[in-house]
């Protein structure tokens, strides 16, 4: 893989780097958010290490010009000691794909790499999913409903896509994780962040709700009226 690590803490760099290197993955530091921004538009990583608090632009800024302004989908693992449920749902919110927190496993820390990067790789060959007037095109990587073209993240788009394919069915909570961080699922905030921002993009701006919560069970994604 070829990762870029925005870590201001020189020792934590440092590790991974003469960590993950050894294991044959090939990396790019940047120490402060702004060079940071810079390297992730202007290369091509399989993923992007995040740090939380970073000199000249901090961690949620960066993320968020990331996906909303330069438009780049590269997965991106926050890295951080902040542990809270607000500063999760805050990183999941700004463009996050995945969150670990400080101190961590460097194993742990290349498992979750490499599972971002299997679970982005676009399914090119899937066909064009729609459910009502949301559609979702995996050859292109487009979500629209209503025509308009909605942003999502590349784990919101996979969970999303998981959802339409069952459209109708109830979808439990252990098989979304189970298909989206296989045998690596973050805390249980993760999804419920996930779908949250998925709620937002799909759901809020328009008049009729296509994401429903079962309580106790999963999730359905269907058009009410055609229930």
């Amino acid at each position: 893989m070829r990762i870029l690590t925005i870590e201001d803490n020189r020792h934590i760099a440092a590790n991974i780097a003469q960590f993950l290197e050894a294991r044959g993955h090939t990396l790019d530091f940047a120490e402060d958010g702004i060079t940071g921004l810079h390297l992730a538009i202007v290369n091509a990583y399989d993923v992007i290490v995040l740090d939380l608090m970073l000199p000249g632009m901090d961690g949620l800024v960066l993320c968020r010009r990331l996906r909303e302004d330069a438009l780049k989908d590269t997965p991106i693992l926050m890295l951080t000691a902040r542990d809270t449920l607000t500063d999760k749902l805050d990183g999941f919110s700004a463009g996050a794909d995945d969150y670990l927190v400080k101190p961590f496993s460097l194993r742990e820390l290349e498992a979750r790499l490499l599972a971002l990067k299997r679970r982005t790789d676009p399914p090119r060959l899937a066909g064009r999913l729609t459910v009502g007037d949301l559609e979702y095109n995996p050859a292109t990587l487009i979500v629209k409903r209503a025509g308009l073209t909605i942003d999502l993240s590349p784990t919101t788009r996979k969970i999303l896509a998981l959802l339409m394919r069952a459209t109708h069915r109830v979808v439990g909570r252990a098989e979304i994780e189970r298909e989206i961080w296989g045998d690596n699922p973050p805390d249980s905030d993760a999804l419920r962040s996930h779908i949250h921002a998925i709620r937002n993009a799909i759901d809020k701006p328009f008049p009729i709700k296509l994401l429903h919560t079962v309580h106790g069970s999963g999730y359905r994604l269907y058009v009410p009226h055609e229930n």
